[in-house]
């Protein structure tokens, strides 16, 4: 506190004098900067600072120097305080320097006095001081001036201070020994010329300086346990060297450390003048060299690294003879330390290319000749590591490659040689590695400006596809957009080069290059690849060339789609380029239909073209503004997480326009797009969008809306709060409010608008408090905390405090979390004054000096009731008082509540939260000792805690009889048995489970908290060592006693972060606890035993994982290397001869740890270094004769193979888009290759005895099959494992020979591809006599289909014309001669993947052998018809999908006609593979085939559905034919021709097959699909019978109740012809079919509102197909619309068309619930106990509510339009006589309750009741909807019995009811404008 002590005395001295004003206002900003603790405020207080000490500078210049003393010495106390921060410091210096002008000895006078009190003579510096010592180095030229001065002393006291640290050994995570070694460093580099003559001269010797170096030396060698601190001792080092005033000494010196660190640290080092005694290494890691060889690269001077060394025989210099030997051996050690090696590697070549004159000068010739060893060893070095997942050394072996052709080509040029092989030879490497590996794509960037980019893309054909494979894979998109645009950049230079080409004329020629590219990818359906060609390559191209834009709105001009994605993705690129884009005419209907789209990409893109632009203050157009109120109220609803957070940042967007461009216009400034004259309407549009958007999100917000409407309003609250508030938040770096903001703010409310913070809004994020899900309250939560007022009302604090204690009592999770949250929310917005008008439990809480702390001590009163409760009787207790809601509560107050934990450091407040904490630490050990005794019969704390968990029958009785107590009644007494848990179980499980996980994470939170060792020491600990080792208790008897795996998880994330905060604590006793819970695991796990440890107690390998996790990660982490021992040491002991099956072997528990451990997210590489010897332990536990041994074997080398290949990132089995190739994989685990090779060589080696199996072989195939193939050549490791796996071909075991076949494919460079299946072909017998065995036959045919089937083979035809020889001279494989199925289906296969490479005549004969063999097969399922064949069912599938595929390629007529032909075989196994292929979509490319298929398939379908042999069968039929006819314009004239006469037959057929026989829900869903196919070709007048039953079947499955798959076969059915249906209603010939219309525009309705996104797209289907107009036929492209688009288009339709039919009105309320008010409010009144389980909405996506606000304006427009006297007013007379009485009586009804005081007491809960908020809001519908039917009815409603009142009494009552409710937060209104209304085509006036 020295700095405000010193402003302080500065105020008082000045408070007099002419300057004080300034000067007080100066010190002002010091102190706020001093007390803030966000950078953002420091910095602006700061700047405010600087401006003053301007204006006074010229008022101190008339002063004396002791007038001017007291200031300067005032900043210059904040300045030595500010020494953590180098901006703040360099601000105060720049201050200090203003003031100090005329009066700079003065200052100089000051900063020496001031540094001189650092420490007295001979004292250790502390980390304060040294960090002042650093920066007054760094940074102040006076503070230079003062070390220059006082060298000796601040060596001596270096040298002091370093030598105690390192004697001391300080805390593992402590900064001194490296703040010593900083201050070195930055002495040598600071002052060189004074530091030389220290080391370099006789006279001037310093033995301090030499004190020095050694202990330098020492750290360097490992002395200090920080790698870091090490690493700068290196560079410090390096430094000292600098100062050598010739090259050849520094060199001298720098050569005898490296020789030093050769000799480990043993001898004298000869140092300049200095001589030290080398320290001993210890314990060599390694690291000496490394630390050494980056200090030197880091900062060495040039002429050092490559002056001559004397005692070198040949011309050497350090950069090549000494150095680059270092950073060769650095790479291929296997240390921790992959980063900085790498490093290392590609500063050396760094250093190499500033070197290159002086070591040419030096050796004369050229050091990267092609056959020099040099460049060999720096190309292998490069290509070896590519592929290294260490994270990182990916970016440093980049650069390298770089480098390393940079230094090629400048040699070449110096030297004039023309001959560059070394870049064919990178080419050719990088074009034969697979597409898949990263690490081809940087050397191929790197490449590129050397060799010219014709030549990389004549070499590189299949480049442009597979840089479409690398934009749809994540992690390879970077690689592939700097692949394109280093091409691109190339292109356009080498284009430009000499020519002057026009714009047009370059885009053309990129069009022939890369406009196929960006077409395919931006029409892609991928989502991934259209968003990573737009965002990474379509605006870079239209910046590099803007011509380009004309060629890719040619692509993108259709319908479809595809097309309007990528037009809009086109457009969005084109306005960030070019900053604005006008939209009229065609583009903006264009745009229209893309916000009412089906597909999320498409509405996405075209609201980021509405809302983005490249500069926020371009104020938003009239038709912007007018089509985001159309599209937002359309879009609340979306499921899509991803959709709700993309519209929040484009909305967003579009505000932050809004409020720039307003802000412009109030300072007078004309925005940029502004016409003129526009501005005040524009500032006025501007204010009413944004207080339109907010009260659209407050209505959202109701608890009768969805989980999804509710987070995207509160997604668009926030953004709207987070852009239209002043509100200031120091945490943020980005989104705050402009400082102009309150000019806006006025103006706006001025106008009546931007209330945020009134009461309505208030109460609608209140009832959010109370949703079931975590993410509406936290959200919520947040909201309140961070915006509005401080303070709640205080009717609202106590309302809402009663809300949370009922809450906290309920036993549901959800309830109970939600009464956590509320306590929470009510603590960050209460006062003193409202903690005094809270009922808090503790008298004695009211008189505590803090509110967090009285606030936890009532949670803590509560907590001990509840758990007091809990002893008298659990079952109850469980009911209505369950301990886990308290606990959650004090875990948000303690935790998240960052005023809480700043009182918690408070010096008076410390003795009081000590003992709060202790004993809320207490009170945590004694719940868990009684839940986890109460399910083991034991209770109280004085339970066995080593007693084994309970298994869940010893739980199940335990929880038995505390229910028979807790009823009363005695243990002789037995309950009926069920299957079922009572609710009275699992009310004692939930309280039970739930309260042990929040006390897990409750522990460990606090311990994270407190046990920072960042945070002041104080008065003492706020958590001691008994109460840490008490919490350390309770973890332990969680995890070993608990079976419950979410309580576990729970714990287990509480106990990481209490092992943490133990082990980066600086005090050694608390370090230990870790280490002493890990030794007794060890040792418990090793002990013999009683009973079951990792069976009972799921927490057992987690207590392992949780302290051995808590390791720093920048550390050495012994207790993981301790553990691991052990666990392998203990895993790898003999099993006993005899061992009880009941209980589990020390080795299986052990095998269980690891894999826990190897699974744990938080280890991530540091357990790769044990990877080898845990999978050769995994390798043998496969063959070990106890079933658990191999049991948790396969699950450790499960867990192995994902950690050690990273997780798939792609979907599709057996399609990596990833992957680390084999050479790679066996460069990063060396010692692991020869463990697989090992286990194969054994497979694969002779057997003497004949067969035996190898149980890991397997594993060890499955491995290396996840592997890519790598470009290595014929030395490299991988080619080892060629042998072993050629050789398995021969196995017995099928299962080997399959994953043989695939594990060869990695092994195999594709340039070694051609010879090896030249290699096996040959293998194959020529004759039937020649084989030998049929497995290896077998086995070798599975490798070349694998070979051939890789999608990196890349071999042309030409180049396979040899295979294909020998394969023809061997085509009796495929005939009967052959006698195995097997055999001849694998050479078909292989025949299939070389379809156009045969001749003539052995293609003929293929067919031949092929149609002979199928056309012979007798009928399925008849007995002793042939001879039956393993394998035949195969080999007649293989040749059918042969046939097909033939036909579709050839697209013949006589091989279609043969395709065809096999839909009749009678064999079921060809046709069902007829049916599968079909399915696939592999003849997707033939549409003759299609249709040939499909006029078959209608042909057969009478018989098929008669016959009905076989429901599989019938189930492809079926879904084959839909495949067929998947698209309506497929059906032709000749498909109606082959149904002549049948379709109503087969129609008939399958409705009775729907309606009677209820054949399971995957038949019936294709056979109500074909129905439908066939219903949408034949709708006429006498099917109307058929229609409606049709219609009943959609009604009847499109219930909420229905199967998923039921609902969407009624939409898909609805799709396919229900519009069908509706257009022929509304022609003149058909009118009885517009009672089955409407019916099937109900089913619409409800779909449109189904749970399922598929469902709701295929109803949008049948909406779109109707909406253009339902008149009219369908168009050929039709753009499918949006659900809550379709749904309005749907009310449209019956508003339009079906207006004057009578039961429209009828059929439009059904869709308005009636639910009972008066019953909800009175189960609101008695505030009953609820229930642990509460029934489901069967539909939770329906909004009632809403709908019933969409409904109404349709249902006053259809009283509107008809006509008097009509049928739709006698349906509306009907209906208001039914309902009238009631709407009225519950109008009345609701006056009254909301009227009286009595509501006040359940007005908070009613807040947050669902089913109320739905009913109010159906009532007001009804309401207003029988008012207009009062006053369109008139006279002929007045005698409506029970109403008694005129439509304007009604209006009255129903405005006086509305205004009430609105004031409880129960009935939000929207403003005319509000309600959705269905996009269309822009209007004249926008």
């Amino acid at each position: 506190m020295g700095a405000e002590r010193e402003a302080r005395a500065c105020a008082a001295f000045y408070g007099e004098l002419p300057i004080a004003r300034p000067v007080l206002s100066c010190l002002r900003c010091l102190r706020q900067f001093a007390g803030s603790t966000a950078k953002r405020c420091k910095d602006k207080h700061l700047e405010e600072a600087l401006l003053l000490s301007r204006v006074l500078s010229e008022g101190l210049r008339v002063l004396d120097e002791a007038e001017a003393r007291p200031l300067l010495r005032c900043v210059l106390a904040f300045q030595m305080e500010a020494t953590g921060s180098s901006s703040s410091f360099q601000k105060l210096e720049q201050i200090v320097t203003q003031l100090a002008v005329g009066k700079e000895a003065l200052l100089a006078q000051e900063v020496g006095a001031l540094l001189a009190g650092l420490a007295p003579q001979g004292e250790v510096l502390s980390p304060g001081d040294l960090q002042s010592v650093c920066m007054f180095i760094e940074e102040s030229s006076l503070g230079r001036q003062y070390w220059r001065q006082n060298l000796a002393p601040l060596l001596q006291r270096l040298a002091t201070t370093l030598r105690w640290v390192l004697q001391s050994q300080p805390a593992p995570g402590g900064t001194w020994d490296y703040l010593v070694i900083k201050a070195c460093l930055q002495l040598f580099q600071a002052l060189p010329k004074d530091v030389a003559p220290l080391v370099w001269s006789t006279a001037g010797k310093s033995e301090t300086l030499q004190s020095l170096l050694g202990l330098l030396l020492e750290v360097a060698w490992g002395k200090a346990p920080n790698k870091d601190t090490r690493l700068l001792a290196g560079t410090a080092l390096s430094m000292l060297v600098n100062t050598a005033p010739q090259p050849q000494h520094g060199a001298s010196a720098m050569l005898a450390l490296f020789q030093l660190s050769d000799r480990a640290g043993a001898g004298e080092l000869k140092f300049g003048e200095l001589a030290v005694e080398a320290p001993p290494v210890l314990e060599p890691d390694g690291l000496e060299k490394l630390v050494l060889t980056r200090g030197l690269l880091t900062c060495c001077r040039t002429d050092i690294l490559s002056c001559q060394l004397e005692s070198f025989t040949h011309k050497a210099c350090l950069l090549l003879d000494v150095v680059f030997p270092a950073v060769c051996a650095l790479t291929k050690e296997q240390k921790d330390c992959h980063y900085y090696c790498f490093q290392a590697c590609a500063l050396w070549l760094q250093r190499l290319q500033e070197s290159l004159p002086a070591v040419w000068h030096l050796t004369g010739t050229r050091i990267l000749a092609q056959d020099t060893e040099l460049l060999q060893q720096l190309t292998r070095l490069v290509w070896d590591n590519a592929e290294t997942p260490v994270e990182g050394v990916s970016e440093f072996i980049h650069s390298s490659f770089r480098l390393l052709l940079e230094i090629y080509h400048l040699e070449c040029q110096h030297f004039q040689d023309q001959e560059r092989p070394l870049y064919q030879q990178t080419l050719q490497r990088v074009v034969s590695m697979p597409w898949q590996i990263k690490a081809k794509y940087v050397p191929l960037c790197a490449i590129v400006p050397y060799v010219g980019s014709q030549r990389v893309l004549d070499a590189y054909p299949d480049l442009l596809q597979h840089l479409l494979s690398c934009l749809s894979t994540n992690h390879l998109c970077p690689a592939a957009t700097e692949v394109y645009k280093a091409l691109v950049r190339q292109q356009r230079a080498e284009w430009q080069d000499g020519h002057r080409d026009t714009e047009s004329a370059l885009a053309e020629r990129w069009a022939l290059c890369w406009l196929p590219l960006l077409s395919q990818a931006l029409r892609s359906p991928l989502p991934i690849l259209q968003s990573n060609a737009a965002n990474h390559l379509l605006a870079w191209t239209l910046r590099q060339l803007p011509a380009t834009q004309a060629p890719l709105a040619a692509r993108f001009g259709g319908q479809d789609t595809a097309s309007l994605r990528a037009w809009v993705l086109l457009l969005k690129a084109q306005k960030s380029v070019a900053g604005a884009l006008p939209l009229r005419g065609e583009a903006l209907e264009r745009l229209s239909c893309c916000l009412g789209a089906r597909e999320e990409g498409i509405r996405l893109a075209a609201l980021g073209l509405l809302c983005c632009s490249p500069s926020t203050n371009r104020s938003l157009s009239g038709t912007e503004v007018r089509l985001l109120r159309e599209f937002l109220p359309l879009n609340l609803n979306c499921d899509s997480s991803s959709f709700r957070q993309l519209l929040q940042a484009a909305v967003r967007k579009a505000l932050v326009r809004l409020r720039d461009s307003s802000l412009a216009q109030l300072r007078g400034k004309v925005p940029r797009g502004t016409e003129p004259g526009e501005g005040a309407g524009q500032l006025a549009q501007a204010v009413g969008f944004v207080e339109w958007l907010l009260q659209l999100s407050i209505a959202s917000l109701s608890p009768g809306s969805n989980y999804q409407r509710k987070k995207t309003a509160l997604l668009l609250l926030a953004a709207v709060l987070e852009t239209c508030t002043d509100t200031w938040s120091p945490e943020r770096k980005k989104g705050q409010p402009p400082r102009t903001m309150a000019t806006l703010l006025s103006y706006a409310r001025q106008s009546g608008c931007w209330d945020f913070f009134s009461q309505p809004n208030l109460l609608a994020l209140l009832s959010c408090l109370q949703d079931s899900t975590n993410e509406i309250r936290d959200l919520a939560s947040e909201l309140l905390v961070r915006y509005f007022p401080a303070t709640f009302p205080e009717p609202i604090a106590l309302a809402l405090f009663q809300l949370a204690q009922d809450a906290l009592r309920s036993p549901r999770v959800q309830e109970a979390e939600a009464g956590a949250v509320l306590m929470k929310t009510i603590l960050q917005k209460s006062d003193s004054g409202t903690m005094k008008s809270l009922a808090l439990e503790a008298e004695a809480a009211l008189t505590l000096p803090n509110r967090g702390l009285c606030f936890a001590q009532h949670l803590l009163h509560v907590l001990q009731a509840q758990y007091a409760a809990a002893c008298r009787d659990l079952l109850q207790a469980a009911a209505t008082a369950p301990m886990h809601g308290a606990v959650a509560a004090l875990r948000r107050c303690l935790l998240q509540v960052p005023e809480v934990a700043a009182s918690m450091q408070a010096a008076e407040l410390v003795q009081s939260w000590q003992e709060l904490l202790t004993c809320l630490v207490t009170t945590a050990r004694d719940i868990t000792s009684f839940l986890l005794g109460a399910l083991q019969s034991r209770q109280g704390p004085g339970t066995d805690e080593e007693a084994a968990a309970p298994s869940f029958a010893d739980m199940g009785n335990a929880i038995g009889s505390l229910i028979m107590l807790g009823k009363g009644r005695g243990q002789e007494e037995e309950e009926e048995d069920s299957v079922l848990l009572s609710e009275e179980h699992s009310l004692i499980l939930t309280c039970c489970w739930v309260s042990v996980k929040e006390i897990g994470l409750l522990l460990g939170g606090l311990a994270e908290l407190l046990l920072d060792p960042a945070l002041p020491a104080g008065s003492g600990p706020l958590l001691p060592l008994p109460t840490l080792q008490m919490a350390m208790r309770v973890f332990q008897e969680i995890l070993l006693r608990c079976r419950h795996w979410g309580a576990v998880e729970g714990c287990s994330m509480g106990f990481t972060k209490f092992c943490a905060a133990l082990l980066n604590h600086p005090d050694a006793e608390l370090q230990a606890i870790p280490q002493t819970i890990l030794e007794q695991g060890l040792e418990t796990l090793s002990g013999p035993r009683s009973s079951s440890i990792t069976r009972r107690a799921a927490g057992f390998p987690m207590l392992f994982l949780c302290i051995v996790s808590g390791e720093a990660p920048m550390q050495a982490r012994p207790l993981l290397t301790r553990c691991v021992q052990m666990l392998l040491a203990l895993a790898t002991t003999a099993l006993p001869r005899d061992w009880d099956q009941t209980l589990d072997l020390p080795q299986v528990c052990a095998l269980h740890v690891l894999q826990t451990l190897v699974r744990g997210a938080g280890l991530g590489g540091a357990l790769l270094r044990h990877a080898t010897p845990m999978v050769d332990l995994a390798l043998q536990g496969l063959g070990s004769p106890c079933w658990a041994m191999r049991n948790a074997a396969i699950q450790l080398f499960s867990a192995l193979t994902s950690r050690l290949l990273g997780q798939q990132r792609s979907r599709g089995e057996g399609c990596l888009a990833e992957g680390v190739s084999l050479q790679a994989f066996l460069g990063q685990h060396p010692q692991l290759g020869a463990v697989l090779l090992g286990e194969l060589g054994a497979a694969a080696g002779p057997v003497p005895g004949g067969l035996h199996l190898r149980p890991a072989l397997h594993a060890v195939l499955t491995l290396l099959a996840q592997l890519q193939p790598g470009a290595d050549g014929p030395g490299s490791p991988s080619a080892r494992f060629l042998g072993p796996l050629l050789g398995l071909a021969e196995s017995p075991s099928y299962a080997v020979r399959a994953m043989a076949a695939k594990a060869l494919v990695p092994v195999v460079p594709p340039p070694w591809r051609r010879g090896l299946l030249l290699r096996l072909a040959r293998q194959l017998p020529a004759a039937p006599g020649r084989v030998r065995s049929h497995n290896a036959l077998h086995g070798r045919l599975l490798q070349m289909r694998a070979l051939l089937a890789s999608g990196t083979s890349g071999l042309s035809a030409e180049a396979l014309r040899p295979v294909v020889l020998q394969l023809e001279a061997r085509g009796w494989l495929l005939t009967p001669a052959q006698r195995c199925p097997l055999v001849r289906a694998a050479f078909l296969q292989i025949l299939a993947l070389l379809p156009a490479s045969f001749s003539p005549g052995f293609a003929q004969s293929i067919r031949a052998a092929v149609g002979t063999e199928l056309g012979t097969l007798p009928p399925g399922g008849k007995p002793g018809c042939a001879e039956l064949q393993v394998g035949s069912a195969i080999l007649h599938q293989t040749m059918a999908h042969f046939m097909c595929s033939e036909a579709a390629r050839l697209a013949d007529g006589e091989r279609i006609g043969a395709a065809c032909s096999l839909l009749r075989q009678p064999n079921p196994d060809v046709q069902l593979a007829v049916l599968s292929w079909v399915i696939a979509g592999e003849g997707g490319t033939c549409k003759e085939l299609e249709k040939a298929l499909g006029l078959t398939l209608l042909e057969n379908l009478g018989s098929v559905l008669r016959e009905r042999r076989d429901k599989e069968f019938l189930r492809l039929y079926l879904e084959a034919l839909l495949h067929l006819y998947r698209d309506p314009s497929l059906w032709s004239q000749e498909a109606s021709h082959k149904l002549q006469g049948s379709s109503a037959v087969c129609l008939e057929m399958l409705l009775h097959m729907v309606e009677a026989e209820r054949p399971g829900p995957d038949l019936l869903f294709q056979a109500l699909c074909a129905a439908s196919l066939l219903l949408a070709h034949r709708v006429g007048a006498k099917d109307g019978p058929l229609v409606e039953r049709w219609c009943a079947a959609l009604e009847e499955c499109s219930r909420s109740a229905s199967s998923e798959v039921l609902r969407l076969a009624a939409a898909r059915s609805l799709q396919m012809a229900g519009a069908d249906v509706v257009r022929r209603s509304l022609r003149a010939a058909c009118p009885s079919l517009v009672p089955v219309a409407l019916r099937l525009i109900n089913v619409g309705i409800h779909l449109l509102q189904d749970e399922e996104r598929e469902v709701r797209h295929e109803a949008s289907g049948f909406a779109s197909l109707l909406w253009p107009d339902p008149g009219e036929s369908l168009p050929d492209s039709c753009v499918f619309v949006q659900d809550n688009v379709g749904l309005l288009g749907l009310l449209q339709l019956l508003l339009a068309e079906f207006g004057e039919h009578p039961e429209t009105f009828n059929s439009l309320l059904q869709h308005l619930p009636i639910l009972d008010l008066r019953g909800i409010v009175e189960e609101l009144e008695t505030n009953k106990a609820a229930s642990l389980y509460k029934e489901d909405e069967p539909n939770v996506f329906a909004e009632p509510a809403v709908l019933a606000r969409q409904l109404l304006p349709v249902l006053l427009q259809l009283l509107e339009k008809a006509p008097a006297g009509s049928l739709l007013h006698a349906s509306a007379l009907r209906w208001l006589s039914a309902a009238g009485p009631s709407v009225l009586r519950d109008l009345r009804y609701c006056e009254r309750c909301w009227s009286r005081e009595a509501a006040a007491r359940w007005a908070m809960k009613a807040l947050a009741c669902a089913k109320l908020h739905v009913a109010v809001a159906v009532l007001l519908v009804r309401a207003r909807l029988a008012a207009e039917v009062l006053r369109v009815l008139g006279d002929s409603a007045a005698a409506v019995p029970g109403l008694g009142c005129s439509p304007q009494e009604l209006e009255q009552e129903l405005e006086v009811v509305q205004g009430l409710l609105a004031q409880h937060g129960l009935a939000p209104t929207l403003s005319q404008g509000d309600v959705p209304r269905k996009p269309g085509p822009p209007t004249k006036a926008a």
